[in-house]
């Protein structure tokens, strides 16, 4: 979750959804497409803000009366209170929970019963779908085999580690605080737990070698986790990276050497038996089911709805958009005077809607439907003459264009951003 919130109109304080967006829901539903609805729960807490972040995280330093780890749990259940309130008053059909994922931040670093105590909330509020994945992320070092054990008898289905690599070096380089010897007993603890295990890797940081890479691949292949997802390390402004960046203190990222590294990954993990579904993420899938994707990201991708609770958390209804304040004592103050936490809402215009399904259905191995491009100006007459020239330069699959779906090959993965600037014609 970025640290800069973006522009918009102001939130209604009672934070109700226009009716557009509530018929928009009632008719999904009518016509047996039903929109399904998740939760997303931001703890914004960490024991060291990483150079790279550009999250809306803080360090107890950081925070200032009314943002106490010890009443966040509080708080927040008092936000999915206000959500239930705000959604029922709007009119939207009431829905259980499709998917619960608590992001931060370091979720693990609240006591495992805290955790719970805004899951059962939840869960007394929506209920959850029959196999509702629920995850937390975590790092290795903040957790231990209680308190997976209690996660796992709380609801929680899935936990993400936040491994980034297994050479020390690319460690000490991105400030992470734990050791690579770590992660074998926590993903051994939630393994006991019953949990499912998906891993978080980072490439591309300052000094790590192609073979570094390698080591923390074959590493994370090793521990056979369920999910694996690897991440292009991204130089932000105004993150401590991008201040040395800009002073020569550390080289920017090689786009060359990122590459290399992604075509490795893919390699290693494809030989293992996982199979990419998103650029960056990647299922156990050796059966073909799909079982171990990301069900929650899934619902990002395809434009379904979720509720954002925590300070700068994101939320989307049938394409309204809101967003939280950003520090997490205006918003707890907001919350305690019964004002919605949001501060800002939009609508995306039909052309800013298209930017954003193109964007993400080319990321996607299942693809986008070729037919969304007829919203276009042109009605998608000069974006069918693109896709003839992206299948011929081998960035995207030709058989499943035939079938209406554009699929990025291998090589299309390296350059979906080109991709999409040449289907909307920028």
């Amino acid at each position: 979750m970025p640290a800069i919130l973006p522009d918009g109109d102001p939130a209604p304080a009672h934070g109700r959804l226009p009716s557009s967006a509530v018929q928009q829901v009632k008719d999904a539903e009518a016509s047996g497409s039903a929109r399904t609805f998740s939760l997303y729960v931001h703890v914004p807490f960490c024991t060291v803000r990483c150079g790279y972040c550009d999250f809306n995280t803080y360090t107890a330093e950081d925070l200032g009366p009314g943002a106490s780890r010890t009443s966040y749990a509080g708080t927040v259940t008092g936000e999915l209170d206000f959500a239930a309130e705000a959604l029922s008053g709007s009119g939207v059909p009431d829905r259980t929970l499709h998917t619960v994922f608590f992001g931060g931040g370091t979720p693990t670093l609240l006591p495992a019963s805290d955790l719970v105590s805004i899951l059962g909330r939840a869960r007394e509020l929506w209920g959850f779908e029959p196999g509702a994945e629920i995850t937390t992320e975590a790092n290795p070092d903040s957790v231990t085999r209680e308190s997976l054990q209690e996660l796992a008898e709380g609801g929680f289905t899935r936990v993400s580690f936040g491994m980034q690599s297994a050479v020390p070096h690319v460690l000490a380089t991105l400030e992470r605080t734990h050791r690579p010897e770590n992660v074998p007993a926590a993903v051994g603890w939630a393994r006991e737990a019953g949990l499912e295990v998906s891993l978080d890797l980072i490439y591309g940081t300052p000094g790590e070698s192609l073979a570094d890479w390698r080591t923390s691949v074959e590493a994370a292949v090793a521990l056979e986790p369920d999910h694996v997802s690897a991440y292009s390390l991204i130089v932000e402004e105004g993150t401590k990276f991008g201040a040395q960046v800009s002073r020569g203190v550390v080289p920017d990222v090689d786009p060359d050497d990122q590459a290399d590294k992604y075509l490795l990954t893919e390699e290693l993990l494809g030989a293992a038996g996982f199979r990419w579904y998103e650029v960056s993420n990647w299922a156990r899938d050796l059966e073909g089911a799909g079982v171990h994707q990301a069900r929650h990201n899934l619902a990002y991708w395809r434009d379904q709805d979720w509720w954002g609770a925590g300070p700068g958390a994101h939320s989307h209804v049938a394409g309204v958009r809101w967003w939280n304040a950003k520090h997490p004592a205006a918003y707890a103050q907001r919350l305690a005077t019964g004002v919605s936490p949001a501060v800002g809402r939009e609508t995306p215009d039909a052309d800013a809607r298209l930017l954003e399904q193109v964007m993400l259905g080319v990321r996607l191995a299942e693809g986008l439907d070729a037919s969304v491009l007829d919203q276009a100006p042109d009605g998608g007459q000069s974006a069918r003459q693109q896709i003839a020239a992206l299948i011929g330069e081998g960035l995207l699959d030709g058989r499943a264009a035939l079938a209406g779906r554009l699929v990025p090959t291998l090589q299309g993965r390296l350059l979906d951003d080109a991709i999409v600037r040449r289907l909307l014609g920028f």
